[in-house]
């Protein structure tokens, strides 16, 4: 697994891990597009509730989040569905915006590599109370978010590669051939 972290200027940060998935970006963008799959993946996000799936630009949702003792909803909306490329969606609280969530696909070798980024949106007009929010109801400050989605990011992208190869596996096994492995990249 890769990362980086990326801090601009002033309170705007963005952070990125990836990794690489022995499935075919098509069959790993439509895992990610699926939002309900985040429950099954994400250490914090419990659920996502969808109104007319599949997800496309404009599509909105509500997570359901959960994190030790916290919990919290979000609504997100879709910013972007490539197939070929990415799937994007911000997230807020209570009309804020707090995050915008990106996942991009790029074949690589016989598989693809799969990178999340998460932006901090919390700048501008209301990021003060935007971030006290984050501190009530999912109990972390900046600078604690940043360490609790690095590591959450990267459960979620072994979590995905699991499903993805998994998926793979059930395909391949109908055939005879051998089933792919997911691999670190």
């Amino acid at each position: 697994m890769t990362d980086r972290a990326v801090s601009g200027p002033g309170p705007a940060l963005t952070l990125e891990e990836s990794i690489l998935v022995d499935a075919a970006p098509a069959d790993v963008y439509r895992l990610v597009a699926d939002l309900r799959n985040m429950g099954r993946w994400s250490p914090e996000c419990r659920r996502v509730w969808l109104p007319g799936a599949p997800a496309r630009p404009g599509s909105w949702f509500v997570g359901f989040n959960r994190r030790g003792a916290f919990v919290w909803l979000t609504t997100g909306r879709v910013v972007a569905a490539r197939e070929a490329g990415d799937f994007a969606f911000d997230v807020g609280v209570l009309g804020l915006p707090i995050a915008r969530w990106r996942y991009r696909f790029e074949s690589e070798g016989a598989g693809t590599r799969v990178t999340e980024s998460w932006q901090d949106l919390r700048t501008g007009r209301g990021a003060g109370l935007a971030r006290v929010l984050g501190l009530l109801f999912a109990g972390t400050g900046t600078e604690r978010r940043i360490e609790v989605n690095r590591a959450g990011m990267r459960t979620t992208l072994a979590r995905l590669a699991a499903t993805a190869t998994a998926a793979d596996v059930t395909a391949t096994d109908a055939t005879g051939a051998a089933p792919a492995a997911g691999r670190e990249g």
